[in-house]
Order: structure tokens, then sequence, then C-alpha cells
């Protein structure tokens, strides 16, 4: 049975109370206009082009995640249909052992989930964007960004990406068919403070493209700048501890230094820690908190040999970096398969027995059977 949730879209702001009802059938970007007119702003991912609910059920980092911590640290209640056909509303008083497992659980496990509610923070702008420095300059740069991120102070959240732009229209002329490496992100603070930030890239050489600057919440998906359309590909992840100099050869290795194009478009590796690595007041099922930097590669594919040829790359890749990777993994990154066979290390063990008990509480029978594999 498919369940059809779009229609299911209302959101609802409240300024006073700093908070947003949100409907499963919403997308972020339904969140973000009422949220930014009354000068506040949602927990949302790199791009508001995905559902909110979806997201948050999943952990969700974004890019306030190392001032604020995950979509999922800020639910306050979630409405669901659970598999013996109630309608529960679930929080900290009241089932409470469901609220901590749907936060972090993901979605299509517990039950179907009608809308939740969420805290918005304070923000209204932000100190963000791209440096654009040529592929050559990939391991210098990498090593660099591990010392930038060695001892940065919370507000900022970044990343470092490694990415092979296709030679399409939809892409700038000055980065189109290139390749280049990246340091994205966003900063909470001042453009005094922020400036001073970014002066350690700056100061030592100049990118080829520097877009930082001071940008409102509005405009936080050109950050990213992720593709509004469907693309066929295929996404995974790892966690790591550190970003060693093997770790960054072999990326710039995979990305740029294939015989003939790699099938990889993009590698990011995202700066995790500050608030992600605090339980929030009320302790969720998320697990991997105290993992410092989360790697995500991503590849398109436009038939069914070019997505094998894609997945036995990524496989290879991952199998290379088996000795740097500290386990586990974020599951709002991983697809299909992967994400069945891997649901275990999205969570610590005593968390995964713990969903265990709860999906036996509430779907014994295993009706919800097409998200993560809990029992």
């Amino acid at each position: 049975m498919l369940i059809l949730i779009q229609n299911l879209d209302e959101v609802t702001v409240d300024p006073e109370a700093w908070t947003a009802r949100i409907g499963a059938g919403a997308k972020w970007e339904k969140v973000l206009d009422p949220a930014v007119a009354a000068n506040l702003a949602p927990l949302l991912g790199s791009t508001p082009d995905v559902s909110a609910v979806g997201y948050t059920l999943g952990g969700g980092m974004g890019w306030l995640a190392r001032k604020y911590g995950l979509s999922a640290d800020h639910v306050r209640v979630i409405e669901v249909v659970t598999a013996d056909g109630q309608i529960r509303r679930a929080s900290p008083t009241s089932e409470p052992e469901l609220f901590w497992a749907l936060r972090g659980g993901g979605p299509g496990s517990l039950g179907v989930v009608t809308a939740i509610e969420i805290d918005l923070v304070p923000a209204t702008s932000l100190y963000a964007g791209n440096l654009f420095y040529p592929a050559h300059m990939a391991r210098e740069v990498g090593a660099r960004y591990r010392e930038w991120t060695a001892n940065i102070t919370e507000d900022m959240t970044s990343s470092i990406v490694l990415m092979n732009f296709p030679p399409v229209d939809d892409v700038p002329e000055i980065l189109r068919g290139r390749s280049f490496v990246i340091i994205r992100g966003a900063f909470v603070g001042s453009d005094e403070q922020g400036t001073e930030l970014l002066d350690y890239w700056r100061s030592w050489k100049g990118p080829e493209v520097d877009m930082w600057g001071r940008i409102p919440f509005s405009e936080v998906a050109t950050i990213s700048s992720d593709p509004v359309d469907p693309l066929p590909g295929l996404a995974s992840s790892e966690w790591f501890d550190k970003v060693s100099d093997e770790v960054i050869d072999l990326l710039v290795t995979a990305l740029f230094e294939q015989d003939g194009p790699s099938p990889v478009t993009m590698a990011e590796i995202r700066h995790a820690g500050g608030a992600l690595s605090r339980m929030p007041e009320y302790p969720n099922a998320y697990g991997n908190r105290k993992r410092q930097y989360l790697l995500e590669v991503v590849g398109m594919a436009m038939s069914g040999d070019e997505l094998e040829a894609l997945r036995d790359f990524v496989n290879s890749l991952q199998r290379q970096l088996s000795d740097h990777i500290a386990g586990g993994v974020y599951l709002n990154f991983l697809e299909g398969e992967e994400k069945v066979r891997r649901s275990s290390e999205g969570f610590e063990p005593e968390s995964w027995l713990r969903l265990g008990k709860v999906k036996q509480t509430f779907d014994p029978s295993n009706l919800f059977s097409h998200g993560i594999a809990i029992g």
C-alpha cells in the first residue's frame, strides 16, 4: 500500500512561541517563508526542496547544526498513526518512548507521521557562501581545512567539497565543465567576525571565486545550490573522526585523477561537533553524536549500466577508506539496499536495542516495513 501525504501540507508558525506546526506533506520551502516573515528560521538542510518531516525524523543536519544541533533535537510534538490505527500525540509527556524513537529513527518504520511541531531559532541572516579553489590545490586546501576546523567556533558550520561541475547550461559559465575544491558554510555572527574567520583563507591564497558574504536567511539554499529537478544517481556516506592526509589523497584521486571522468560528481566532508555532539534536553534515538566529520559521496547515472558502474566505484572507494572511517552512518545520506543493510549503524548499540522494543510495542507485525530495518 502506498500512502500519499502531499495534501497534508499545512504549515502554521507561532511567532510568539517560536514554533511551527508542519504537515507531513510540506517541503521546507513552505516553512521557510512564514518563518522568515516572523524573523525566525527553521533548522532545514541544504535545500528547501525536501520533506521537512522526513528530513527531521532522520536527524537533520543543516547549516545551523553546530550552533543549534539537529532538526530532530528541536521537535516538540509528533502526531502519528500507529499500526493499530490509533492517532497518537507523541511528546515528552505523552508516549515518551515513541517520541524518543521517532526523532532519529526515521520515517516509515513505526507509523505514519502526519505532522510535527518544532522550535524555530532567531536567525534572520547569515555570513555564508563558497570559496572556489582550482582542483589541483585540493590536497593543500584539504589539509588547511583540517587545521581551520580543529578549534573553530560553534557559530560556524562548514564543509569542504570536491566537485566536478557538469558541462550544462544550468551551471554558471565560470564553473561549467570544471572541477573545484570548495570551502562552504554559514556563520551565525557579525560580518566583522565572519570576515576575520574567512581571512584564514583569503590571506593565504585568494580563491578563484569568492562568494562569501551576508545573505538573508531566505537565501540559505544558495550555499549548496542543490539541483531541484529529480536526477538519477546514487549517494552514500561515512563518518570520520579526523580528515587525514590519506583520506584527502584517496578522495582527490577518486574525484579528480581517474583515467577519464570520475563517475562521482561530488564528495563533501561536513564538519560536525559543536551542538551536534550534545544530547538535547529530551534525548532521542539519533546516534553517532561524537563523530567529527561526515562524508557524503554523490554521483549521477543516466542508465542502469551507469548506475551499476557508479555503485561499484563507490563501493571500491569505501573499501579504500575502510582503515580510516570511524564507523556508523548518517541515515539521511543513505538510500536503497545500503540503507536497509546498515540501519543499525545509525545508532548506538543500546539505542538500537531500545528501538527494537519500541517497534515490538507499536508495530509487532512489521506493517511499516519500508523505512529502516528495525528489528
